[in-house]
């Protein structure tokens, strides 16, 4: 979603015959010795040029910053679009209409809108053929309606519900490029009003009941989906984030507990106002259809008649995505940001282990184990640079002050209250933590801080890894487990980049870290993923005023860096009024994916038909090398 709103919104291994190679082991991770090592380059010699000799990971030069409505990329690359907002996934099935006349029943067998995160998942026997599971995160009502105001009827509440959720499509190699197979059986959408289990510790509990589901285990839907994840047994995760900005109250005198205060209830809702057409958002006759959302779901993209799983197990706040990984021991572990200002950066590790010789056996794995939050120290006082040590505190019932007398009745409502938890046990408030990937050489982990304007204010102090005041830039965090091990309750951490403007600003705070020049200069870094290569792209949804703090820095971008110098160029800017997000590579990394949200958003683009008048659509997008190379290479 937009800088401006309080709330905003990793590839692996191919996933069929996945082997233990793909995930990160104790004895894989001696790699990890560059950690703060080899320091950043200075940026008088990044803004000279030199960079372009650098980095032998980087195999392009940095382009310009653009503000055209349309891809920019570097020399010698070309994209395409994959799918668009509205494109029918079955033959015959109903065209996109762009005038917003179009159908709820229309648009749940269409592509979905505001498409984020997303996963490609190869098939063993054809290396041509994959399928692509892609969150659709919200709706943009000036394009959905044709009035371009909020839904004014039920039915077009419908309709905003089924342009959200997730998209499964198949895609196929055509000759030097990938196209969508429009009537494959395995295209599939699953939205607000799909039946989806809840499982694990929290499903059944009281809080999560209501009337049309005494036992609290069936849910319907998933939407605000953010960011995403892919397991080592070819299982998608996509993840609930701003799922609150959906509820609202008909009664204007409603007050809400600390539990519904705390995650954002508001009588009004936030723009969306399904509650006023749809009783089951309105929190004055379903106070408990809240607490059946916020949670990371997960989806079989293979069995398109499977019913997706809520695993409560991995807590309940505002998902941005999660990030796979796995313990010296063979446990599974995933890494989760809560995208709010002052909120929370959150492990869990199975219980069991991964049968990486029999996939199916792990189908329940994440309805069972322990979940942690991390605390981060003040780190020292390198102020281009900072960092430090932080350990992770287990949010188990009856261990570490979360008890009943702190408010916790059991271990369902300390996952169903993650967030108060993970507050008594005195975690680290974060600047917005986004999206959350793991090296494939060296394991360790990237965490994007997106921005926070209010850090310095309500009980968010300055400091470790959240350096500035009132940040409006944001900052990518980095941690190395104790003794390479995902598993160890303590790591350290330091900042990869500090993101800001030394056009506008000569130094620090604002100006950023020394990897920061004029020439790769971006803001609110959001999405991120690592190529097999260990090259880390960096997507952004920042402001785009190309003014003020702003000055020079465009639309939004992608970016990509080098681990191991701190390096980073500017590989490609997208249309106007987007944010760049979503990334995920062919088997054979020779196509990137990217994923192009809510172009013109307040109005100014077409993309991406480019036509006078067309109505600007969210899209997937294709980008590969001009002579068939690997990208980034």
């Amino acid at each position: 979603m937009s800088l401006l709103e309080e709330n905003q919104p990793t590839d692996l291994e191919q996933i069929i015959g996945l082997s233990r190679r793909g995930f990160i082991s104790a004895g894989a991770l001696c790699g990890a010795a560059m950690f703060l090592g080899g320091g950043l380059l200075s940026r008088s010699a990044l803004a000279t040029g030199v960079m372009n000799a650098n980095s032998t990971l980087l195999g392009f030069d940095s382009i310009s910053a653009a503000t055209a409505d349309t891809i920019t990329l570097p020399p010698g690359y070309r994209s395409s679009v994959l799918i668009s907002w509205g494109q029918p996934l079955q033959t015959g099935g109903p065209a996109f209409d762009p005038s917003g006349n179009g159908t709820a029943s229309a648009q749940e067998v269409q592509f979905g809108d505001n498409n984020d995160g997303m996963s490609l998942f190869a098939f063993a026997d054809d290396p041509n053929r994959a399928l692509m599971a892609i969150n659709n995160e919200y709706t943009n009502y000036r394009y959905l309606y044709p009035h371009g105001g909020s839904p004014a009827s039920a039915q077009e509440v419908h309709k905003a519900q089924a342009t959200e959720g997730v998209s499964v499509i198949e895609i196929q190699r055509k000759g030097d490029g990938w196209q969508f197979v429009q009537g494959s059986p395995f295209n599939r959408r699953i939205h607000a009003n799909t039946p989806i289990r809840l499982s694990g510790p929290a499903a059944g509990h009281a809080l999560l009941r209501t009337q049309a589901d005494s036992s609290g285990t069936r849910a319907l839907g998933t939407f605000q989906n953010c960011a995403n994840g892919k397991t080592p047994w070819g299982t998608y995760l996509t993840c609930e984030e701003n799922f609150t900005d959906c509820f609202g109250s008909s009664d204007p005198k409603q007050t809400f507990d600390a539990a519904q205060k705390r995650y954002g209830a508001v009588g009004a809702s936030k723009e969306i106002n399904w509650h006023q057409h749809d009783p089951r958002f309105d929190l004055a006759v379903n106070p408990n259809e809240l607490n059946r959302h916020g949670w990371v779901v997960e989806i079989d993209p293979f069995d398109p008649l499977s019913t997706p799983v809520k695993r409560t197990a991995l807590g309940r706040f505002k998902h941005e995505n999660a990030a796979l990984a796995e313990t010296g021991d063979g446990h599974a572990v995933v890494y989760m940001g809560d995208d709010e200002r002052g909120e929370f950066i959150y492990k869990f590790i199975s219980r069991d282990k991964i049968n990486h010789q029999n996939p199916k056996a792990n189908r329940d794995l994440l309805d069972h184990g322990t979940l942690y939050v991390a605390r981060f120290d003040g780190g020292d006082s390198n102020p281009d640079r900072p960092k430090g040590h932080g350990q992770w505190i287990e949010l188990t019932h009856g261990k570490n002050g979360v008890d009943t007398g702190n408010g916790f009745a059991s271990q369902a409502e300390v996952l169903i209250h993650a967030r108060m938890a993970a507050s008594v046990v005195g975690a680290t408030r974060m600047d917005r933590p986004e999206w959350i990937v793991v090296s494939p050489k060296d394991g360790q982990v990237y965490c994007t801080l997106t921005n926070n304007a209010k850090r310095g204010e309500d009980g968010q102090p300055v400091g470790g890894p959240n350096p500035r005041e009132k940040n409006v830039y944001g900052q990518i965090l980095r941690w190395k487990t104790r003794n390479g091990d995902h598993g160890a309750d303590t790591f350290d951490w330091d900042l990869f980049v500090v993101a800001g403007n030394p056009t506008v600003h000569a130094s620090q705070p604002k100006g950023g870290s020394a990897n920061i020049t004029p020439q790769n200069m971006f803001n609110s870094p959001d999405g991120m993923g690592f190529d097999d290569a260990g090259r880390l792209w960096i997507l952004t949804d920042g402001d785009y005023s190309n003014a003020g703090d702003f000055a020079g820095m465009g639309n939004n971008q992608m970016l990509c860096a080098d681990p191991a110098s701190g390096e980073i160029r500017r590989f490609m800017v997208g249309p106007v009024g987007c944010e760049v997000t979503g990334i995920s590579f062919s088997p054979d990394h020779k196509t990137l994916f990217v994923g192009i949200q809510h172009p013109g958003e307040n109005g100014g683009s077409t993309f991406p038909e480019n036509q006078p008048n067309a109505k600007p659509r969210s899209s997937v997008v294709a980008i590969s090398r001009e002579d068939g190379g690997i990208v980034g290479a």
